[in-house]
């Protein structure tokens, strides 16, 4: 018996969520059995970045900027059903989502 893994992840957490949905909906309209979306920890990537600025004495003060990017990630399982991962492999996604699907052995 196989099942079907999808990982989604994004930086924009409301296409995510969208996109997951979508998927969840469809699989339950062709009636295959799903667990998901399951939300997975989010990735924080942060990075100080310095900025001279100079000031009317000639010297240069140093300020720093922290930039911060969010990576959201959701998981979904799909059962045993080719026709929904048909469907799946057909289905708009958004640039911003990435997905992944791997079959697995139960």
């Amino acid at each position: 018996m196989q099942r079907a893994r999808i990982k989604l992840w994004s930086k924009d957490k409301e296409k995510l969520e969208e996109t997951a949905k979508n998927i969840k909906n469809m699989v339950e309209k062709l009636g295959a059995s799903i667990r998901g979306p399951i939300p997975l920890p989010t990735k924080k990537l942060k990075i100080p970045v310095m900025k001279q600025i100079k000031t009317g004495t000639g010297h240069g003060n140093a300020k720093f900027d922290r930039w911060e990017m969010r990576v959201h990630k959701r998981v979904l399982e799909v059962g045993e059903s080719e026709r929904a991962l048909h469907h799946i492999m057909r289905l708009q996604i958004p640039e911003e989502v990435n997905i992944e699907v791997k079959l697995r052995e139960m």
